[in-house]
C-alpha cells in the first residue's frame, strides 16, 4: 500500500505511521515497528529501518505487507463450546482444566491448538502470523468465557478496550465465609473498603511473590493496580459459613480475584495455591456439603458474563455461561 505523510506529522517514522497508515490497514504500531526492521516499508522511494528516522509532510510511504506466515503451534482437533463466532473474533466456553496459551510446562491440548484446528482457513493473520488473538486470559482450572480474535484489527480493537478498562467481566465464585460490612475484621484489612449495597471493593498492588513463583503476592508499594469488586449472591449454613459471590474486574491481573478474596479472608473453596482448604465447623452444613467442599478440587471460579463492543462492527455483545457441572453440585450440595 501507499500514502502521504499528512500536515505536521510526528517527528518518528514509526509514530508518523501510525497516525497516517490507512485505517483499513488495521496495522498497529507494534506491527509497523517490525516491518520497518524487516525492510518492509520505503519513504520516498528509499527502503527505511530505523524507526526514529525523520519524515516530513507529503513524504511517499510504501508498505508492503508479507502474507501471514504459519504458526509454530500445531492445530489439535479439541472440542470447544463456541458461543460465538464471525469472521473477526471467536467467543468460547473454556473448560477447567484446560491451559489457553502453550507454554514450557504444556505445548500441546490448548485452548490456542483448539482454536488453530477449529478457526482454519478463516485466520486471516493476528501480528504477521495466521495464529487467533489471544487478548486476556484466565486460569488452566478456571472455566468460563474467553474472547479471541481472528483478524488483526479485531485484535486491536479488542486489546483496546481490555486496556481501558471497559470490558465486562463478571465472575462466580464460592468462598469461605460470607464478606460484610458490618464486620469490623474485614473493615480493618488495608485495601478492603464497602461500597453501597454492600460492595465489598479491594484495591491493592500485585506482584509475583517473592519466593514462590507460582502465587501472586498483595503489596501497597510496587507491583502492578488491581481491583475487584465483589458482592454476596447467597449464603450458605448455620450459621453462615460459605458463601456463593459475584466478582467483577475492573482490573485483569493473574490470579487476581483469587489472591484479593484471599487477602480478605475469604478464599475461595478448593483454591490449592491460596488457601482453599479449611475446616468447617461440623454441624454448620450437612455432611454432603461438607464432603463436597473438602474434597473440591480446583478454586470454585467460574467466568459467567463477557460484555464488550465488537471491535468491527461495534454492536454491543454481552455473553453468559452456566455453571459447570462440578460448581452445579456443590451448590447443591451447600443447599441440601
Amino acid at each position: 500500500m501507499s500514502f502521504r505523510i499528512m500536515a505536521d506529522p510526528p517527528s518518528r517514522l514509526d509514530k508518523a505511521l501510525s497516525r497516517d497508515v490507512p485505517e483499513a490497514a488495521t496495522l498497529s504500531r507494534t506491527r509497523l515497528a517490525r516491518l520497518i526492521g524487516d525492510g518492509q516499508v520505503a519513504v520516498n522511494g528509499i527502503i527505511v529501518i530505523n524507526p526514529k528516522a525523520r519524515v516530513a509532510e507529503d513524504d511517499l510511504i510504501e508498505v508492503t505487507v508479507p502474507e501471514a506466515a504459519e504458526t509454530h503451534i500445531g492445530p489439535e482437533n479439541i472440542p470447544l463450546d463456541v458461543v460465538f463466532e464471525d469472521d473477526d473474533l471467536i467467543v468460547v466456553n473454556k473448560p477447567a482444566g484446560m491451559v489457553v496459551h502453550p507454554a514450557p510446562g504444556t505445548p500441546s491440548g490448548t485452548l490456542v491448538n483448539a482454536l488453530l484446528h477449529h478457526c482454519g482457513a478463516s485466520l486471516s493473520g493476528v501480528g504477521g502470523a495466521k495464529r487467533p488473538g489471544v487478548v486476556h486470559r484466565i486460569d488452566k482450572d478456571t472455566s468460563g468465557l474467553l474472547v479471541s480474535a481472528k483478524s488483526d484489527r479485531a485484535h486491536q480493537g479488542l486489546a483496546a478496550q481490555f486496556e481501558a478498562h471497559t470490558v465486562d467481566r463478571q465472575y462466580r465464585a464460592v468462598v469461605y465465609g460470607v464478606p460484610d460490612g458490618n464486620d469490623p475484621r474485614l473493615r480493618g484489612i488495608k485495601g478492603a473498603a464497602f461500597e453501597p449495597g454492600n460492595i465489598l471493593r479491594i484495591t491493592t498492588q500485585l506482584a509475583r511473590h517473592k519466593t514462590d513463583r507460582q502465587k501472586q503476592a498483595v503489596l501497597f508499594n510496587g507491583g502492578r493496580h488491581a481491583v475487584t469488586r465483589a458482592r454476596v449472591i447467597e449464603t450458605f449454613g448455620t450459621p453462615a459459613t460459605v458463601a456463593l459471590m459475584e466478582c467483577w474486574l475492573e482490573t485483569g491481573r493473574t490470579h487476581q480475584i483469587r489472591v484479593h478474596m484471599a487477602h480478605t479472608g475469604h478464599g475461595l473453596i478448593g483454591d490449592p495455591t491460596y488457601g482453599g482448604r479449611r475446616k468447617l465447623p461440623a454441624k454448620s452444613l450437612s455432611e454432603q456439603a461438607l464432603a463436597q467442599v473438602s474434597t473440591f478440587s480446583r478454586q470454585a471460579l467460574h467466568a459467567a458474563i463477557l460484555g464488550f463492543e465488537h471491535p468491527v462492527s461495534g454492536e454491543s455483545h454481552r455473553f453468559e455461561a452456566p455453571l459447570p457441572e462440578d460448581m452445579t453440585k456443590l451448590l447443591e450440595a451447600l443447599r441440601s
